[in-house]
């Protein structure tokens, strides 16, 4: 599998050097994968250093989560596996006054017996040290006790309380209990929706059907407690909210922080989405979300898919949560509102609305010929999607599947004429479609519409005419002409060749045929044409050989007005 790094065996070292060197407030022990703070005072000055880690893969943890505030230091291990003891020791060594330290560790073994190790071996040297261990996965609250479970995302939340604890100048013993309380109060639960790929590895740590997902997974790329059908996103969100609330018992009124983990590769589109049907759960639970976070904070190298953590508040805990830090991963939560907030644009002037008085001939013939281009559009969405993707960003087929859905939920009262229903059409694709798309048939059809209401009864001439001034429309609001290799290369030569078949004598359905001839070579054309706009210009030769997909969606509809004009 590719990764952008130098020497598997070296990874840890580089990027620890590597957040390091863009970090001022950081420090690097010589001879241990350790980050301590640059700004520790003299040790008899120290407060309690609060201390974690464990295996690497999991950034922005740990090293990310160390600053004022925070952690005093983040002792890392190789990817997924503990730090050695000596590097825990070496690192209470090098943070530690006569205040001590505590050592929050996740609930894994090999963490639990190194930083167990190490912390036996400070005492002896007189070092204060406690340990607060962290097993928040409420998916294993049927498989061991509680005290055996995981540590998981959740461990950020304590990660702060503990900082802030130690920064208010508690003592060991009380940072300590305030970092159990918390911990105790705390649960988290992911799902995953693929593995991830450790690095220097060929392969992903296991494989997962597209139609499944794995719930309850650790962070380790180790699969989890099930496997379960891949459901929306709102069911997988509502799965985990109501285990977390219920192994927690919390109870009408409570009051809670959400943390909205990803696992590495899950986009921050989808993160939000999940944030959304989170707090739409919390609150139809009547639970008091007080603050949120959403983002990477602790992954699983690359997998995709994301966790939910819930902690359960009080005043103290609220505080400590709130109180200043500063790291290089660290955001303070989100004060929520009970309910989101939705705001109206300015409403245009009032206009009268026609009344549906039936449609006109020409209009009648306009409609069915816009049923016939959504129709050819939807059966289009692949085709378009795939030639989307190879030169620009894959949305194109999407982009008209929602003008199709545009044209038909088009209201009967627009069809007046054939000029008012290609406005209010433009006035629909403007509101449908995003991207460049919508703008461009946007524009044209209100300004064919326009053209078109001119004339008393529009022909064939008018027509064509109209057509002549919307393609003119497009390259004046995008700029581009032709030869750019865009959908202009389609829509000019149909353009002069309908003109050009009327002007010969042709009637209109020969003329539009030869348009429809025109716009397929035009399309043609693109394919050997060095692209000069749009995204496809960011590829230059490497476009050529795939024909633009913007003209191409103009054959589409092209050919679809032509049959529909024909069977009229």
């Amino acid at each position: 599998m590719k990764k952008l790094i130098n020497d598997p065996r070296h990874v840890v070292r580089e990027m620890l050097e590597g957040i390091v060197d863009i970090s001022p407030a950081l420090a690097l022990l010589e001879d241990e994968n350790v980050v301590v703070r640059a700004d520790l005072p003299e040790q008899a000055a120290r407060p309690v250093a609060v201390l974690s880690g464990g295996g690497s893969g999991h950034e922005p943890a740990h090293a990310g989560y160390v600053g004022d505030g925070l952690l005093t230091g983040a002792i890392a291990g190789d990817v997924f596996t503990s730090p050695s003891s000596d590097a825990v020791l070496s690192a209470i060594r090098a943070t530690s006054g006569p205040a001590g330290a505590v050592l929050i560790v996740k609930n894994y073994t090999g963490d639990r017996l190194n930083f167990g190790l190490a912390a036996e071996l400070a005492r002896t040297e007189g070092i204060p040290v406690e340990i607060v261990v962290v097993a928040d996965d409420v998916a294993l609250r049927d498989v061991v006790e509680p005290a055996r479970r995981r540590g998981l995302a959740g461990t950020v939340l304590i990660h702060k309380i503990a900082g802030a604890a130690a920064r208010k100048g508690h003592s060991v013993q009380e940072v300590a209990s305030i970092a159990r309380e918390a911990s105790a109060a705390l649960g988290t639960m992911g799902v995953a929706l693929g593995a991830c790929t450790l690095p220097g590895a060929s392969k992903p740590g296991f494989t997962l059907p597209e139609n499944e997902v794995e719930l309850g997974l650790g962070i380790h790329g180790e699969q989890g407690v099930s496997r379960s059908p891949l459901s929306s996103a709102d069911e997988l969100t509502e799965t985990l909210i109501a285990t977390l609330a219920d192994d927690l018992g919390l109870k009408d009124g409570a009051r809670i922080a959400l943390l909205v983990n990803g696992l590495g590769a899950t986009t921050p589109l989808e993160l939000a989405i999940v944030g959304r049907a989170a707090l739409a759960a919390l609150r139809q639970r009547r639970l008091q979300v007080e603050r949120v976070w959403s983002g990477n904070y602790l992954t699983a190298l690359d997998m995709p898919g994301c966790s939910l953590s819930l902690l359960r508040l009080d005043d103290e805990r609220l505080a400590l949560l709130d109180a200043p830090a500063t790291s290089p991963a660290w955001q303070p939560g989100i004060a929520v509102q009970p309910a989101r907030k939705l705001v109206s644009a300015a409403p245009l002037a009032a206009t009268e609305e026609p009344a549906d008085i039936g449609a006109a001939p020409a209009s009648d013939l306009v409609r069915a010929a816009l049923q016939a281009v959504a129709t050819a559009m939807r059966n289009a969405e692949p085709e378009l999607t795939d030639l989307d993707s190879r030169t620009g960003d894959g949305d194109l087929g999407a982009s008209m599947v929602r003008g199709a859905e545009a044209i038909e939920t088009l209201p009967r009262n627009a069809s007046q004429s054939a000029g008012s229903l290609l406005a209010a059409l433009g006035n629909a694709l403007r509101r449908a479609i995003a991207g460049s798309s919508g703008p461009f048939y946007a524009v044209a059809l209100m300004r064919t519409g326009r053209r078109l209401d001119e004339a008393r009864n529009p022909g064939a001439r008018d027509w064509a005419e109209a057509f002549e001034m919307a393609v003119a429309s497009v390259g004046e609001l995008g700029g581009a002409k032709p030869g750019d290799r865009t959908m202009l290369d389609a829509l000019h030569p149909a353009a002069d060749a309908l003109l050009h078949g009327l002007d010969a004598g042709l009637s209109p359905r020969k003329a539009l045929s030869k348009a429809v001839q025109a716009c397929a070579e035009g399309v043609d054309a693109t394919t050997r044409m060095h692209p000069r706009l749009g995204r496809a210009a960011y590829l230059g030769e490497r476009a050529i050989g795939s024909p633009d997909a913007g003209a191409a969606a103009v054959l589409v509809w092209m050919r679809a007005l032509e049959k529909a004009v024909t069977r009229s």
